[in-house]
Parts: structure tokens; C-alpha cells; sequence
């Protein structure tokens, strides 16, 4: 199969979707990879790289497009890349669609373009196992990058998370207690900062509590209880877990009334449409803006600041799909695969996952493989 990886267009998008490693193992199985000059550059893998993997660099962007059968991007194409997208062509990325236009999704479907999101893909336990991977960076950078904020230099109130001998640690409230919210409890924890960890299920909060040294405190996340950790937050780190749908707004603006003046919150659901009713899409080097006197964080692709990492990471989770979409095709991969299915939101422009269906009013055609 001819398979195509653009470099990424979104702001400070830093990743690329496959390393060299795993061009390396397409080709060897007789695959031809074509990678846009500098597609990697940033995560520290040169065009050079690439084409000692096997791989084809090629220089016009539409080329990488016109070439492809199947298209590895980590984030989905731009709205400017979409008539580029073919017909039958298959693009597996973090689509997040839930969070699109509606203008936006019908020009995708026209196009009759399969789309199967990285985040979305779900095997048979409920594990999401792309978004896993990238949730585990995005947490542990959560509490670094939170710990940043509160410094009076970046508009904090100037609060060390750690405390010091004779001055309290920054209290830090998680609201989430996914995978991006327990590793940033277990890194939070290890510096010594006080956790209080809040989810809707009683369940994932039991889970928490067994896998997190220590005792750490946790509370349900009903309204009453989000407002009253909100009062005595520095630092909120929000992480509603959710694949494929959009993020469930969990904090109003009314609800920041409740919070001390130049505490600072961070919004993880923000690629998925955002859990603050005040949030938008933030982007380095400006990744911060203020609502009545609270600082938010909503950068969606937190895990691009740390590429070479997350690319690595993203390499070991996508490659076993990478090559089964290639080797099978898609219809055959997604006929087979209960978990690879779950991730597709189109198929050859048809809506196949129903809760877009039913977010965009759209017709629902459940996945059936095309006659030939």
C-alpha cells in the first residue's frame, strides 16, 4: 500500500506520526512510504532519517495527499488540506470530530473519506490505547507545566507546589481520574504537593486509590463537590475523561467566582470542545489568557512540547494498526478489528459512529463492508 505522511500544519504541533523506526517496518514488508520534506525535523528525525528507513521524501504537499491510499497524521488535516483528501483514501489521526464544525464534517464526508480517530479507538475493555499513551505525557507535563504557572513571572500568585520547611505545598485539585489524571496525581504526589482527586464514578476513584502512593484524598465530582475544591484550589488540573464524544462541561463561569484571585486552571478536554464553559484553544508561546482574575491553560496538544518522546510513544501504540490497515485495506481491517472499528467515525463519507450521528443530526449507517 502507498501510505503518506504529511507534516503537521497545526500551530506548534511539534510530533509527526510515525518515526523512522516505524516507516522502517512498512517498508520492509513491502509498503512505500512517502514523508513531506521536514515532517519530522522537529521531533529530531531528519529528512535523511526517513529515507534510510525506505521511505520516499517528497517536497509538494499535494503530492504526500495524491500519492496515499492511507494517511498517518497525529493531528487530523486542516480545513485548508481538505480537497486534497481523495476518494476511498484513509486517514487515521487524532480527528477529535466531535469538536468540528458542522460546515467542516460535510465537506469531510463528501469528500468520501474513511476518518479514524486515534482517540476514539477502543478495545473491548473500554482501554483507548492511543489516547493512553498520550494522556500518560500530557499528565506528568500537567503538573510541570501547572507548577510554572503559579509563579508570579508566568501571572501565578507566586506559590511554590512543593511548599518548602515552614510553608505549605499549593493545593492541587484534579477533576478526572482517567489516565491523564492519574499520572498527574502520581507525579504531583511525588513532589510533594497536596492532591485531591474528584471523578463521577466511585469505581475509577477506588482504581485511583489502589494504583497512587499514599492515602490521597478523593471526593465524587457532583456540582456541590467540584464548587467547594474550587474555593481552596491554586491549581486545577481538568481532565474529564471521554473517547470520541464531546467533553462534558463540568466548571461554569459562575463557578470561578469560587476560586482565589490568580489561581490557575488547566483544560485537558480542550481538544474535544473543552470542560469550562470560559475555555478556547490556547497555543504556545501564548498559552495562557484570564477570566475574572482565574489564569486557564488550554493548550489541546500539550504532549507536542516534549515530539521526540511522544512521537516515540505514538509509534509503538499506532504501528500494529498502521500495518493492518495496510496490509488488509481498509474495509477488511475494519471488518476484523472490534477496537479499530470503534475509532471510525467515516466510512467512505458515511457516518458510522452514532453519537456524531446523533451530535449533528446526521444520517447513522452502521460500518458495512462496500460489495464490489
Amino acid at each position: 500500500m502507498d501510505i503518506g505522511i504529511p507534516k503537521e500544519s497545526l500551530a506548534r504541533e511539534h510530533r509527526v506520526a510515525l518515526a523512522p523506526s516505524g516507516v522502517k517496518t512498512l517498508v520492509e514488508r513491502g509498503h512505500r512510504v512517502y514523508v513531506e520534506t521536514g515532517a519530522g525535523g522537529e521531533a529530531g528525525h531528519g529528512d535523511g532519517d526517513y529515507q534510510s528507513a525506505g521511505a520516499t521524501v517528497v517536497y509538494a504537499r499535494d503530492e504526500v495527499f495524491h500519492r496515499s491510499g492511507l494517511l498517518l497524521g497525529v493531528q487530523a488535516p486542516a480545513p485548508a488540506d481538505y480537497l486534497l483528501l481523495q476518494p476511498g483514501q484513509t486517514v487515521l489521526a487524532f480527528w477529535m470530530l466531535p469538536a468540528l464544525h458542522a460546515e467542516s464534517l460535510r465537506v469531510l464526508m463528501d469528500r468520501q473519506i474513511t476518518a479514524i480517530g486515534l482517540e476514539a479507538i477502543e478495545d473491548d475493555d473500554g482501554r483507548a490505547p492511543a489516547l493512553t499513551s498520550m494522556s500518560e505525557i500530557a499528565g506528568a507535563l500537567a503538573v510541570i507545566v501547572g507548577a510554572g504557572l503559579l509563579l508570579n513571572e508566568f501571572g501565578g500568585k507566586g506559590i511554590l507546589l512543593t511548599g518548602a520547611p515552614g510553608v505549605p505545598p499549593a493545593q492541587l485539585v484534579i477533576l478526572g481520574a482517567g489516565v491523564l489524571g492519574q499520572a498527574a496525581a502520581r507525579a504531583a504526589a511525588g513532589l510533594g504537593a497536596e492532591v485531591l482527586l474528584l471523578d463521577v464514578s466511585t469505581e475509577k476513584l477506588r482504581e485511583a486509590v489502589d494504583r497512587l502512593p499514599g492515602r490521597m484524598p478523593t471526593m465524587v465530582a457532583s456540582p456541590h463537590n467540584i464548587e467547594r475544591a474550587l474555593s481552596f484550589a491554586d491549581l486545577v488540573i481538568a481532565a474529564p475523561a471521554v473517547h470520541g464524544d464531546r467533553a462534558p462541561v463540568v466548571i461554569t463561569r459562575a463557578m470561578l467566582k469560587r476560586m482565589k484571585p490568580r489561581s490557575v486552571i488547566m483544560d485537558f478536554a480542550i481538544d474535544m470542545g473543552g470542560c469550562l464553559e470560559t475555555s478556547r484553544p490556547t497555543y504556545f508561546p501564548n498559552p495562557t489568557y484570564e477570566v475574572d482574575g482565574i489564569l486557564h491553560f488550554c493548550v489541546p496538544n500539550l504532549p507536542a512540547i516534549v515530539a521526540r518522546s511522544a512521537t516515540l510513544a505514538l509509534t509503538n501504540t499506532v504501528g500494529p494498526w498502521v500495518m493492518e490497515l495496510a496490509e488488509k485495506g481498509a474495509d477488511a481491517a475494519l471488518a476484523g478489528d472490534r477496537a479499530l472499528r470503534r475509532g471510525a467515525y467515516l466510512h467512505g463519507g458515511r457516518c458510522v459512529k452514532e453519537s456524531l450521528s446523533q451530535l449533528f443530526g446526521l444520517p447513522f449507517q452502521p460500518f458495512s463492508v462496500p460489495e464490489r
